[in-house]
């Protein structure tokens, strides 16, 4: 996903948050809430050689608030902002531990289950690297230079700062606005910076799911 897709679906975002708030005052109030869980990381796709990476799931948590703007009877925007900690275990045994801020927009359907609501949603995200570090088998570790172009004189582990993706989300919502979820995400733009070298076939996407808590005040 270059600069330009990117750009589009931040647009997407804001005009789809407009017209949410324009719905408020016909379906509903808008609420607000909180969410915090486990996430469990991979980094899919490519190395130089273009064979298909063999890494294992990382371990991470992310947290955040949402606002819940309603659209029609049980249809919702739900935009927001998550810390989330992504990364992957390397088959060499280093870890790499990325951090972001991600905005997520998700559509969400709550139809009426029980004394409480089915949650099913979907939906873009774009984030943003804040840090990041590779830890190697011997307990060293490097900082995470981000950047659009690989830059072979910078001595350190490279990647874009930039990533954007799609969200599935499933859970159930009880009646005293406490919630539990289950989330998976794909990440749909390259976090490997780009190189001249005409042979290099590497190909970095984010990917996991995870379990989180929440509560709608």
């Amino acid at each position: 996903m270059n600069k330009k897709m990117i750009i589009a679906a931040i647009a997407g975002i804001m005009t789809g948050t407009a017209y949410g708030q324009s719905m408020v005052k016909e379906t509903g109030r808008t609420s607000f809430g909180i969410r915090a869980g486990v996430n469990f990381q991979n980094i899919n796709g490519k190395d130089g050689a273009g064979n298909s990476l063999k890494n294992d799931l990382l371990t991470g948590f992310n947290a955040g608030f949402n606002a819940e703007v309603p659209l029609s009877s049980g249809f919702y925007l739900q935009p927001g902002v998550l810390y989330s900690a992504k990364g992957a275990k390397w088959a060499s045994g280093s870890k790499v531990k990325l951090s972001y801020i991600e905005v997520p927009v998700n559509f969400v359907y709550k139809p009426v289950l029980g004394s409480g609501n089915m949650l099913l949603g979907f939906g873009p995200y774009v984030g943003f690297g804040i840090k990041g570090k590779v830890e190697s088998p011997n307990g060293s570790s490097e900082d995470v230079k981000f950047t659009k172009d690989y830059d072979a004189t910078a001595g350190a582990p490279q990647f874009k700062r930039f990533d954007a993706g799609g969200n599935l989300l499933a859970g159930y919502e009880f009646a005293n606005n406490v919630s539990f979820q289950v989330n998976a995400q794909l990440g749909l733009a390259d976090i490997n910076p780009k190189t001249t070298l005409t042979n290099d076939k590497t190909k970095l996407n984010n990917t996991g799911f995870g379990l989180s808590l929440g509560y709608r005040f």
